[in-house]
């Protein structure tokens, strides 16, 4: 498939994530029918989990990002809100309960496991700036040539 291996634009692509899973959130607030929404939810959910699958493992895939790190926590704080949004579908007071939809609990389980996986996956794949910046990025030796020091 051509779409996969066109550059994906982190940012945006998060942002959208993002604006979604507030969708979902939003739309459990409101006094609506359940059964009307529910399989249209549970397909987003997914489709977020899959599209989570995909940013993790082109990330993981690319170490040349200017700002990996950056990149690294968007990520993550994206699969925080997504935990965030798995955490209400199962709670007692969400719309969508499993006396009405026996099988969400088991999706929702497959999907949270899928996500620390990810987390997992992005954690293992750069090192936090509190532990990159122990390390001189530039030798004093580099810094005495680069300056023309002795």
């Amino acid at each position: 498939m051509k779409a996969m291996n066109k550059r994906i634009n982190f940012e945006d692509t998060i942002f959208i994530l993002n604006v979604r899973i507030r969708m979902i959130r939003d739309l459990m607030q409101l006094d609506t029918d359940a059964e009307v929404f529910y399989k249209q939810t549970a397909g987003d959910i997914e489709f977020i989990s899959s599209c989570l699958d995909m940013l993790s493992d082109k990330f993981v895939a690319n170490l040349k990002f200017l700002d990996r790190e950056t990149e690294a926590d968007n990520i993550l704080d994206a699969e925080w809100q997504f935990g965030q949004l798995l955490n209400e579908v199962t709670n007692n007071s969400s719309p969508f309960s499993p006396s009405l939809f026996p099988e969400l609990p088991i999706i929702v389980a497959k999907l949270r496991t899928d996500s620390q996986k990810r987390k997992k996956l992005i954690e293992d794949s750069y090192v936090p700036s509190e532990q990159a910046s122990n390390e001189p990025v530039v030798s004093h030796a580099e810094l005495n040539g680069l300056l023309g020091s002795a």
